[in-house]
């Protein structure tokens, strides 16, 4: 009873969301108005792809490359089913499978009368899989997009290998992705608008995410000895490989805790090869991704892109993306599983809410063309490095903007 009461008081607190059993759909009292679902049901399906002859960075040669896709769906329920689980999903650091519950219903039927609906890549970390950010599958399914979530081979939880092959193979498994989605094909029939694509990636994700919205390498990225020249030279800026490899139904791009641009994988050239909005989100203690040298130097750098910049004050890697911490990730410290998923300071679910906020006000302006969302994206700014407190932000109540600073910056 007393361990109860405990978790029951950290949740009421807005700590830890342990009490939540596994949901990705948790909506919290203190939530921004973006972030309440929408007015669609939604379905979910498991779609298992194959990028075929690809060139195996890690051993030579080629081979064919499986790309496991969950997709969501707003769905015709006709007053049925209700919101379904998601079994045997793998957690991090880890050999234990979890249950995760939502609001979508496996398999069920499309609705394509209000489509088609755009379409939203999301891209997990490394390591990662397709559920790690899975909260915002469901979340903009049910306002009117397809999602489709990305496992990225040698790169998840039960396939990590050698990074070179994620450094190589991100952006062309995202676009990959759009491509076969975009087909319309089978139950996607009259689902899918191509045409304005969208690509939200994590730390990794962002990596690859930056890369397919414009931001090619710089030519030091193939002398790192991170990935051999050869394994890169198709993502290098003003390659032909590369001019070949950029897909223009992408129209936008969120970033969050990209990693890359700490360690010089882009110059400027790079960077103001950005010509569509970029949404950026971060931590400004990201021990990872670092937030001064490479999440602002990135928003900074796409001189070329309308961008916007959410930073979450005090939060490292874990910022906005991840969902919460399963229950069975009860053990903290160094390489836990928990630690894989929270973060320190903020809670899981609060990122989240946030995040799927500002992602709806972005993607319903720049794929969809919604006006009404301008304003949610005109909010006050800051300066990141000092302490942000209470501020009229639209969509926001009282008291619940303290820790966010907000930054826009035009095209230059």
């Amino acid at each position: 009873m007393r361990l109860v009461l405990a978790v029951a008081f950290l949740v009421g607190l807005g700590g830890i969301s342990v009490a939540d059993d596994n949901r990705i759909d948790i909506q919290r009292p203190d939530a921004p108005e973006l972030a309440a679902p929408g007015p669609y049901d939604i379905g979910v399906r498991t779609l298992d792809l194959v990028r075929e002859d690809v060139p195996n960075v890690l051993a030579g040669g080629t081979y064919d490359r499986p790309v496991t896709v969950e997709v969501w769906y707003p769905a015709d329920l006709q007053g049925g089913a209700a919101g379904g689980d998601y079994v045997d999903v793998q957690m991090a650091n880890s050999d234990q499978k979890i249950t995760l519950h939502g609001q979508a219903v496996r398999d069920a039927a499309p609705l394509a009368e209000d489509g088609p609906y755009p379409l939203v890549i999301l891209s997990h970390g490394f390591p990662g899989n397709r559920f790690l950010i899975s909260h915002f599958g469901e979340n903009l399914a049910s306002k009117g997009f397809v999602v489709a979530s990305i496992d990225h081979f040698e790169s998840t939880y039960e396939n990590q290998l050698g990074f070179a092959s994620t450094l190589a193979n991100r952006s062309p498994d995202q676009l990959f992705v759009l491509d076969a989605i975009a087909s319309g094909e089978d139950f996607l029939d009259g689902m899918v608008d191509g045409e304005n694509s969208a690509i939200i990636g994590y730390s990794m994700g962002g990596y690859g995410a930056l890369i397919s919205g414009g931001a090619g390498l710089a030519p030091a990225a193939g002398q790192m000895g991170m990935a051999s020249p050869e394994a890169l030279a198709g993502l290098m800026a003003g390659s032909d490989g590369y001019d070949e490899h950029l897909d223009p139904r992408v129209k936008a791009v969120v970033a969050i805790g990209p990693w890359g641009g700490q360690v010089g994988l882009w110059d400027e050239v790079g960077f103001a090869g950005i010509e569509i909005p970029l949404l950026v989100m971060g931590g400004s203690l990201d021990e990872v991704s670092n937030y001064e040298t490479g999440i602002r130097r990135i928003f900074e750098g796409a001189v070329n892109s309308d961008r916007y910049l959410l930073t979450f004050q005090g939060a490292g890697h874990n910022a906005a993306a991840p969902m919460p911490p399963p229950v069975e990730a009860s053990e903290g410290g160094p390489g836990s599983p928990f630690e894989h998923y929270a973060d320190f300071v903020w809670d899981n679910a609060r990122m989240n809410n946030i995040a799927q906020h500002f992602v709806t006000a972005f993607l319903g302006l720049h794929l969809k063309g919604d006006e009404t969302m301008e304003p949610y994206l005109a909010v006050g700014s800051g300066s990141w490095n000092e302490p942000a407190g209470d501020r009229a932000w639209k969509g926001f109540g009282e008291r619940t903007t303290r820790g966010l600073v907000w930054e826009i910056l035009p095209i230059e």
